[in-house]
């Protein structure tokens, strides 16, 4: 765990010390965002912050090279080819929040970081189905990588919308799925818990941890295209790096949970992006609208609509996203019951924040 503890903390730093510079760049550069009319912000605000998150995790990455168990991760390759993806993608998504790039070229740029995350071997073995692991012919298991590393990094681009929103919602699904990965291969015998998916998480959170001071309300920085894409492409690394390879004998709750969780989680853990993209492609569709076109009924939206203010609207945001995550991975160290329990409980403070802290509020000011 020390080790781990470590490269949170130089994440953390690399991306708190590099982003003023960032911020600096974006400047010169001309990587604003403007006042659009589904945007709640009401003055331009640079954006190129996925480039200091690059830095912190390519630091991180230099740094678990040196350590002297860590350094294991990099026997089989996928952590070269992790960086390689990382690189690509927030090249796209900086030149996209520069001089904005049309949805095709920014589809391909995607694309292609995925392959070659895949080319060095993050991919997918087998996918786990109610208990068993089904393995697919070999284009078919890449085909699947390329859209989980798609379907990841746009959801965190959706979600993008509020100061501080992604970059906390992102931190807490790493937290999860850290623990997730790390209790998980402590339960194996022989006991290994220095794996991709724990490292990519660990230094994913300490990337968002360093990066939230700066792009919290009233944010000086926006993450932008460079973040988001980022933020979703190395998440997916660490959902693709542990799923598929999980022994469902390891769980504590019962034949059901066994069968479940493999799957359950990596969709859990980033369940309130996923949602928020799943409703805005069928809202736009039922519309008339391409899927991609921008609106401004977003999860984020419709929390200012009822009456929250910009900083509560994020943290009860990060409140369900806690409740989504950390409740699904609770399923697979902690009995059934007390999990659920937990869980109801949350549940019942995170509606009554949601939909009453509102009206209390409004009570207060009368």
């Amino acid at each position: 765990m020390r080790e781990y503890f470590l490269i949170f903390i130089v994440a953390a730093a690399i991306t708190y010390l590099s982003t003023p510079l960032v911020r600096a760049l974006a400047v010169v550069t001309g990587a604003f965002t403007p006042v659009r009319e589904r945007d709640v912000h009401s003055t331009p605000i640079p954006r190129l912050g996925g480039v200091a998150i690059f830095l912190g995790f390519a630091a991180a990455a230099l740094v678990a090279r040196q350590l002297p168990f860590l350094s294991g991760v990099y026997s089989s390759g996928q952590i070269s080819g992790i960086l390689m993806g990382a690189a690509i993608v927030c090249l796209v998504g900086a030149v996209d929040d520069i001089h904005e790039l049309d949805w095709m070229t920014k589809l391909a740029g995607q694309v292609l970081a995925a392959g070659v995350m895949a080319y060095k071997g993050v991919q997918l073995l087998a996918i786990p189905f109610f208990g068993t692991a089904t393995v697919l012919p070999a284009p078919a298991l890449v085909a699947v990588t390329v859209l989980i590393v798609l379907a990841t990094a746009n959801a965190v681009n959706f979600i993008d919308g509020l100061d501080g929103l992604a970059a906390g919602v992102v931190g807490i699904a790493a937290l999860a799925f850290f623990s997730y990965s790390y209790l998980l291969s402590k339960s194996y015998f022989p006991a290994n818990v220095f794996t991709n998916a724990a490292f990519v998480t660990a230094a994913v959170l300490g990337c968002c941890v360093g990066f939230l001071p700066h792009n919290f309300h009233p944010a000086r920085l926006f993450m932008g295209d460079s973040g988001a894409l980022l933020l979703g492409l190395l998440l997916a690394s660490a959902t693709i790096s542990i799923t598929g390879n999980v022994d469902p004998s390891q769980f504590t709750g019962g034949s059901v949970t066994a069968a479940l969780l493999p799957i359950a989680v990596p969709l859990a853990v980033l369940s309130l992006p996923f949602l928020d993209m799943v409703f805005a492609v069928v809202r736009r569709t039922l519309a008339g609208q391409r899927p991609w076109h921008p609106d401004s009924k977003h999860l984020h939206h419709r929390m200012l609509e009822i009456g929250h203010g910009h900083r509560t609207a994020v943290l009860i945001l990060y409140l369900w996203a806690a409740l989504l995550s950390l409740g699904t991975v609770s399923f697979a160290f902690v009995e059934g019951w007390r999990a659920a329990l937990g869980i109801t409980v949350a549940s019942v403070a995170a509606v009554a924040l949601t939909v009453w802290l509102p009206r209390w509020s409004a009570a207060r000011r009368l």
